[in-house]
């Protein structure tokens, strides 16, 4: 069995990490390069690099700011917030991301996805997915709606739809962020987890609501998720990586160990 995967989220605001509850009421927690060092110390697996205002202020990446975390860790790199084009993911690969986080861009143009899988590998394309639940409807049929940029803008689109699409365009990954249990420190959004999580064929990341141990395993479990993505609980120094992964080998998942 693949090793189940801890992967803290660096939110980044004006080149600061920052931390919402349901990507609203930001606070500022201080340098993302600092705290991507610290994490690859202490044991994650990998990192993820979000700059979260990006796409809705229609510029491109903090390409600097990508430069000096790819040189703080040697982990995999995944960077994600106003990637439109094939030019742009080349730009953050050479600036020492291993892989391409496309989200708002990919809904507006799927076909950047089979691009990107075609210019560098499905390995290296992430779908990031926000998702938020709604009443089921011809539409939605799944009950979840796709939201971009930011979590600011309902499409209409149904999750579980987009993700399959997503697959077949040679999306290699999905990280499924809950946009109602984000920050909440509640626990994963279990259902929607192991919807999509059972509904493809390519990892699923679990993203929004950890606030505890037991979350992560159950994301892991019954979610069938093959990675999550913590923030609050890490940035907080609620429970560091290694407590994490240490009750997670208890539980019988395994992880990788220093």
């Amino acid at each position: 069995m693949l090793s189940k995967r801890v992967i803290p989220c660096l939110d980044v605001r004006n080149g600061l990490l920052t931390k919402g509850v349901k990507f609203q009421q930001n606070l500022d927690l201080g340098d993302p390069v600092e705290a991507a060092r610290r994490y690859y110390e202490e044991g994650a697996d990998e990192i993820v690099f979000y700059d979260i205002t990006a796409s809705a202020e229609g510029r491109g990446i903090f390409l600097g700011v990508v430069e000096r975390v790819a040189e703080a860790i040697f982990i995999p790199f995944s960077v994600g917030g106003g990637l439109s084009s094939v030019t742009h993911m080349r730009d953050v690969l050479l600036a020492g991301a291993e892989k391409i986080s496309i989200n708002s861009a990919a809904v507006k143009d799927p076909w950047l996805i089979a691009k990107g899988a075609e210019a560098f590998g499905s390995q290296a394309i992430v779908l990031g997915l926000d998702a938020k639940k709604v009443p089921v409807s011809a539409s939605i049929p799944c009950g979840y709606e796709v939201v971009i940029n930011g979590g600011r803008t309902p499409v209409g689109l149904d999750v579980l739809a987009w993700a399959r699409k997503a697959e077949e365009l040679g999306a290699g990954e999905i990280c499924l962020n809950s946009i109602d249990a984000d920050g909440t420190l509640d626990g994963y959004e279990i259902n929607l987890t192991s919807l999509i999580a059972g509904s493809v064929g390519i990892p699923v990341i679990a993203s929004g609501g950890a606030g505890r141990p037991e979350h992560l395993h159950e994301a892991l479990s019954r979610g069938q998720a093959s990675a999550v993505l913590v923030a609050s609980i890490v940035h907080y120094n609620q429970y560091p990586i290694k407590t994490i992964k240490d009750y997670l080998a208890s539980k019988g998942l395994p992880v990788r160990r220093l």
